[in-house]
């Protein structure tokens, strides 16, 4: 019986108590699956790939253990040696895991992006409704603002994979507004006043 969301899921719930490491991974879930319609690529493929790629990164954060621990796991439970290659692929430390496939692309070009895309979008009252490339162009010009997230995975992510990047920022951004609630990321009702 092939694997399903809810298994994926159940996996993430397992090894993730993390409720902002969750939220990361529908994250880029979302648009994960969102580059899948785009390309015509295997929809349900591409979303296990975005929600899985970090699912053991709270119990193994140091490399390499993320993502072999997890890679390890995922075999044990039948997934396949694309998810798990394209999983392993996001980690520039594993030099054996090149990113080919425009599925390993995408995932790299995605993950810090939709990390970034997420700070940016919290930090104003509308959240994601409004936000637009030129904004968070200017808040990654800011090297305090979510000064974890290396910038150059963003702007590489998004020329690996062949796209412009405020068309990237602007399509992740796009990806993620259905999910919003989902997400964390819906705007703030307004005060009382």
């Amino acid at each position: 019986m092939p694997l399903t969301r809810d298994d994926h899921l159940a996996l993430v719930h397992e090894y993730t108590r993390n409720p902002g490491l969750v939220r990361h991974m529908l994250a880029v879930e979302a648009a994960m699956r969102a580059y899948a319609r785009h390309y015509g690529e295997d929809e349900e493929l591409w979303g296990a790939v975005g929600l899985l790629h970090d699912f053991d990164y709270e119990r193994w954060p140091n490399p390499p253990d993320h993502p072999l621990q997890g890679s390890e796991i995922l075999r044990s439970k039948g997934y396949s040696e694309t998810l798990i290659y394209a999983i392993k692929s996001h980690s520039d430390y594993l030099t054996d895991c090149p990113r080919v496939s425009r599925l390993d692309k995408a995932l790299y070009a995605c993950d810090e992006l939709c990390g970034f895309i997420t700070a940016a979008a919290l930090v104003r009252p509308n959240r994601l409704d409004g936000l637009d490339a030129a904004s968070v162009k200017k808040k990654l010009k800011q090297a305090s603002f979510a000064a974890s997230v290396r910038r150059e995975d963003i702007t590489n992510g998004a020329a690996d994979l062949g796209v412009d990047l405020d068309q990237h920022i602007n399509f992740c951004i796009a990806a993620l507004r259905p999910f919003a609630a989902e997400l964390g990321l819906q705007p703030k009702p307004a005060e009382a006043g």
